[in-house]
């Protein structure tokens, strides 16, 4: 039976299953909770609360796992987000130079 890869650690980028985001789970590679803001799709620094989803509730430690109804699992890994915001950001200020 082939496991199905859904998303990545938040800390160290590795692959994760469906049954690897609940409450009480932690990666097995660094051991980080992973069923964190830090580990969903909705997760964005740039936004207030940090979280492009307007209705969820505000959590105040994004590292901790949580009952947010909202998380959706992302492929991306932290690093991984900071260089897709840091491109971003570079091309803005590219255009006004």
């Amino acid at each position: 039976m082939e496991k199905k890869i859904i998303g990545s650690c938040w800390q160290c980028g590795a692959e994760l299953q469906a049954a690897d985001y609940g409450r009480e789970t932690f990666c097995l590679r660094c051991g980080k909770p992973t069923r964190v803001c830090r580990n969903c799709r909705w997760f964005d620094t740039g936004r207030a609360n940090q979280c492009q989803e307007p209705m969820a509730e505000a959590v105040m430690d994004k590292q901790r796992a949580n009952f947010c109804d909202y998380f959706e699992a992302t492929m991306l890994a932290a690093n991984a987000q900071a260089d897709a915001s840091e491109s971003l950001r570079r091309a803005a200020d590219d255009l006004f130079k």
